[in-house]
């Protein structure tokens, strides 16, 4: 679970801090954040990711009022479809991808065995005995090489559980994903996003290996609000 105390939470632009405040009781770190943007000129407004909140000044990006496109994508998302069943495909392909992911989608077919039943609403309910019952989990990838490392993992997993999984799930009070142990990179964006790690498990695959993963929870209420 987040930290319950009350944290300071710094906003930066473009290395800068620039504001600067403490949640209120019952207030989340990214709503204290948004209000301290709000405070300053010529930021009212701008949209707030996280940079670092898994300090006890937890740190905010803003993006300044001269949107640099390169440097801060617009991301957004939408439903699967078999339209995208070949991009899937190259990106679980990808060595940064491919050691850590399963076989979902070798090719076309397994893509299709695997996300088909999804699509058309037919997937079975899966789930994991956690202590948590009312917590959703998700994984996660960036597929193309030339996004990696770049911190659009960062901010790409803050807009899903922003926009997407929070409001689709208003009653989970808890996040959850499980990276292997070995992927420090996939652990340590979680730890920005404001995760904290728990216990290591064994997962049963699907080639009849167990990789040892590591539990990541976060806390709704505390962290997004």
């Amino acid at each position: 679970m987040t930290d319950p105390r009350p944290r300071t939470c710094t906003v930066v632009v473009q290395g800068l801090r620039v504001g600067r405040s403490t949640p209120r009781p019952g207030e989340s770190l990214r709503a204290a954040a948004e209000r301290a943007v709000a405070d300053v000129a010529g930021l009212r407004g701008r949209v707030v990711w996280p940079l670092d909140l898994s300090r006890r000044e937890a740190l905010f990006e803003c993006e300044s009022p001269e949107r640099d496109v390169a440097a801060w994508p617009s991301i957004a998302f939408r439903p699967l479809t078999r339209a995208d069943f070949r991009d899937v495909v190259a990106w679980q392909a990808q060595p940064h991808v491919a050691r850590w992911w399963g076989e979902e989608a070798t090719g076309l077919q397994a893509a299709e065995a695997h996300y088909g039943p999804a699509i058309d609403g037919d997937d079975p309910a899966y789930a994991l005995l956690t202590a948590r019952p009312d917590a959703v989990g998700f994984d996660y990838l960036v597929g193309d090489p030339g996004w990696v490392g770049r911190g659009v993992g960062t901010r790409m997993l803050w807009v899903y559980l922003r926009d997407v999984v929070v409001p689709g799930y208003p009653e989970a009070s808890e996040l959850f994903a499980a990276p292997d142990h070995r992927n420090l990179a996939s652990l340590r964006v979680l730890d920005k996003l404001g995760f904290t790690r728990g216990l290591w498990f064994d997962e049963p695959q699907s080639d009849g290996r167990v990789d040892t993963v590591v539990g990541c929870t976060l806390d709704v209420a505390a962290v997004l609000g």
